[in-house]
């Protein structure tokens, strides 16, 4: 019959924590990228939908600004002028000018 001795193993000093640290890590490093980049989605969703709003607002305010041009036309004013009883006179009309000069010496 042969005679065989069970073999006993102990960890060396640490051994145990290098073990733990190596199966942390292997659980972790997958955890945390899924986590960044649920994350860089998730702002990235948020950018697009703050990006929409911002075109939404520039198409509203050409839209005013088409409006005001519209309003501040010669014809506008002319019409308007007529329905109050006031008349358009060229010769009324003066030009306002800033000079830098004048105001520099002052």
């Amino acid at each position: 019959m042969s005679n065989k001795k069970k073999i006993h193993y102990r960890y060396l000093k640490g051994e145990k924590f290098m073990y733990f640290l190596v199966v942390l890590l292997i659980i972790a490093i997958p955890t945390v990228n899924i986590f960044t980049k649920a994350l860089l989605s998730k702002t990235i969703i948020e950018t697009e939908n703050i990006q929409d709003k911002i075109n939404k607002q520039e198409n509203i305010n050409e839209g005013l600004s088409m409006q005001k041009d519209e309003l501040v036309s010669m014809e506008n004013i002319q019409k308007v002028a007529s329905e109050y009883g006031l008349s358009y006179r060229s010769d009324n009309i003066v030009k306002v000018t800033y000079d830098e000069e004048i105001n520099s010496e002052n």
